[in-house]
């Protein structure tokens, strides 16, 4: 379906974007119908090796949150981003870059790039953006992730960032939360954003009701979506239409 871009720059001065990761494929269809119920494009960011059944990531030792969930295929993600939706990098396997050798995770983000040019349908790592697995980068990996890719998405200090003003490389600072229900959370930081003067408020969510690290529920986030589509100063975007819409210098 075609989904409306009803965007005014005099008017918008706060853009929220929810940056969903990890790829399950009940949550990732369940999110793509939410955000189509108001005429909205999702931010959907899956793994490369997602789908791969001994594909089973770890996190300080024990399972990652993600391994139990089904995941979807590209097959998936190709259908969902024929319907509008913006489909995103979330690394090659999932893997803490910051715990390898520089050589080793650069390999990796090379990797990445490579597999999404070659199985999601019209991707470009220099027209897309690449968010850290556990949002964990260093200054090194983000300048050389930034070299290939048109953003990158990992921890802020805040989940607000400052609306770009031109298409250039940037890095989008996020928060997030978990690992249980996110609804308290979400609300909390989006009345606060709201209070402010304007930015752009990320926040990197994962799976819906019981899926994942941090879930939101579905009817929050359907609650959600109605209340700032309501709202004439806030726009719902994808985190790389943000850049992309902007004027090249």
């Amino acid at each position: 379906m075609a989904i409306a871009n009803n965007y005014n720059a005099a008017a918008k001065t706060h853009i929220v974007t929810l940056s969903f990761d990890d790829g399950f494929k009940r949550s990732f269809y369940k999110t793509a119908e939410i955000y189509e119920s108001f005429g909205l494009r999702a931010c959907l960011n899956v793994i490369a090796l997602g789908e791969r059944s001994d594909f089973h990531p770890m996190l300080n030792g024990v399972p990652d949150p993600m391994v139990g969930f089904e995941k979807g295929t590209f097959d998936d993600w190709n259908r969902l981003k024929s319907r509008g939706h913006e489909i995103g990098a979330h690394t090659y396997n999932h893997v803490n870059l910051t715990q390898l050798r520089l050589s080793e995770a650069k390999e990796l983000i090379d990797k990445c790039a490579q597999f999404f040019e070659t199985h999601l349908d019209g991707f470009k790592a220099a027209d897309s953006v690449y968010n850290f697995a556990y949002n964990a980068s260093t200054p090194e990996l983000e300048q050389y992730a930034l070299a290939k890719f048109l953003a990158v998405r990992t921890q802020g200090e805040t989940a607000v960032n400052p609306i770009p003003k031109v298409r250039r490389p940037v890095r989008i600072g996020c928060l997030s939360q978990g690992p249980g229900n996110i609804d308290d959370f979400l609300d909390r930081t989006v009345s606060d954003f709201l209070a402010t003067t304007g930015g752009w408020f990320v926040i990197n969510c994962h799976g819906l009701d019981t899926e994942g690290w941090g879930p939101l529920s579905s009817k929050y986030l359907a609650s959600l979506l109605k209340r700032l589509s309501q709202i004439p100063s806030v726009e719902i975007l994808p985190a790389g239409e943000v850049v992309k819409r902007l004027p090249v210098t």
